[in-house]
């Protein structure tokens, strides 16, 4: 997991893999503020960003997830979240089993918990192995969050 500001400035990513460097420049660069929810292509199907606007929910109803074929890079435009992480491991139980189709599986919960507020500007990188929970409202109490979620096929960081 990295976790980083768009504060920073755009050389300090110049270390980062090469497509997660690409992603956080398409993120710098837009106004999210003005584009609808939905899908927006970046590099065709290997890296795409995903505009949503939600209310945050109970961390409490917020399972647990990892992907397999994508990295998640996840940037709170508007709003804050409480957004969960732990390293995938044999100690966490399935709650719903991986689904190849939409490359996601859920967790029961995470073991360890460790948790952060991911505010306006903020952003988090989740590589396959890293298992996280979004959507947690701060606090418990609901509020509403504008976020991009660029996805990223593993694949590129692999030198497939």
């Amino acid at each position: 997991m990295i976790v980083g500001s768009m504060e920073c400035p755009a050389r300090e990513y110049m270390n980062y893999p090469e497509a997660v460097a690409a992603a956080l420049e398409y993120l710098r660069t837009h106004d999210f503020r003005q584009m609808k929810d939905g899908r927006y292509p970046i590099r065709g199907e290997e890296i795409f960003a995903l505009v949503q606007r939600y209310q945050t929910k109970p961390v409490a109803s917020c399972y647990p997830e990892a992907h397999q074929k994508f990295l998640d890079v996840q940037f709170v435009v508007e709003g804050e979240e409480y957004l969960g992480w732990c390293a995938l491991s044999s100690k966490l139980t399935v709650h719903t089993p991986y689904d190849a189709g939409k490359d996601i599986v859920f967790y029961e919960g995470m073991v360890p918990d460790s948790n952060i507020i991911l505010s306006a500007g903020g952003f988090a990188v989740f590589f396959p192995e890293d298992v996280h929970r979004p959507c947690g409202a701060v606090q418990n109490i609901s509020a509403p969050v504008t976020k991009v979620v660029v996805k990223i096929a593993a694949a590129l960081l692999q030198g497939k």
